[in-house]
């Protein structure tokens, strides 16, 4: 088994990598920013894919890794892992359905709710003891599900009909528009920025540059919310005007 994730503020990299070390304590997991994931999903036929819905879909960061490597998920086997604040929808078959018209078996789905990313928003912030608790009802629910695998009936949340309706009626149909490009709508608060360049490390579209102690954008954002929850100094948005709460999951385990 391999596991491949894309994550912002490591929910879903979290995810995977529990689902893998329960399945095999032997899995590698690969971030598809890694460079070595081709080579790993190359060798093996069974993997795992995690990655956060945002409104309903998939972010265009990942669905640009799997158009760019078309040829590489003929005949793999995959489960599919997508966390969400609240609501999924269709989130793990609406990626099986990509992959699926590459040539991949889609094994099942699993919908995981997490402490929600969207740091510059109000809505669906929770204390920090409630976060905790999601956590750890998802990870009760991997174990479960890395067993209900093994036995050959994987869960299929996310697969089917009326889950696609809920993905496409419950959000995709008003905001899908949003995902179809990057972003360019990163903010950033010059006076409470100091260059530290903390965001620049962290961006995976390489979006960001620090030049003269300022950041630089080439508006070409995916929406991770990674920056925005590890600046030190909240200095940066994109839905909101404010950072209301930095959310990454070392924050919410032990």
């Amino acid at each position: 088994m391999v596991g491949i994730y894309f994550s912002g503020t490591g929910n879903s990299r979290y995810a995977v990598e529990l689902f893998c070390s329960e399945y095999d304590k032997d899995a590698k997991v690969f971030s598809i920013e890694n460079d070595n994931v081709t080579r790993a999903v190359k060798e093996d036929d069974l993997l795992v894919f995690a990655y956060p819905v945002q409104y309903s879909t998939v972010p265009k960061i990942l669905r640009d890794f799997i158009n760019d490597n078309n040829e590489l998920w003929k005949k793999k086997r995959i489960f599919i892992i997508a966390t969400m604040g609240l609501f999924s929808g269709d989130g793990a078959g609406l990626l099986g359905r990509i992959l699926q018209r590459k040539g991949a078996e889609i094994l099942g789905g699993l919908h995981l709710k997490m402490p929600d990313s969207i740091g510059d928003e109000k809505a669906l912030k929770r204390p920090l003891e409630k976060n905790r608790e999601l956590v750890k009802k998802s990870e009760d629910k991997i174990k479960k599900t890395v067993q209900l695998l093994k036995s050959g009936k994987p869960p299929q949340e996310g697969i089917g009909i009326l889950y696609r309706m809920a993905g496409f009626f419950g959000q995709r149909l008003y905001f899908g528009h949003k995902t179809k490009n990057y972003s360019d709508k990163l903010q950033v608060d010059k006076d409470k920025c100091i260059g530290c360049g903390k965001c620049e490390k962290l961006c995976p579209m390489n979006n960001i540059k620090i030049i003269d102690k300022k950041v630089v954008q080439n508006n070409r954002c995916t929406m991770c919310y990674r920056c925005i929850n590890n600046c030190p100094k909240q200095a940066l948005t994109l839905l909101g005007k404010a950072v209301v709460e930095q959310s990454v999951i070392e924050k919410y385990l032990g």
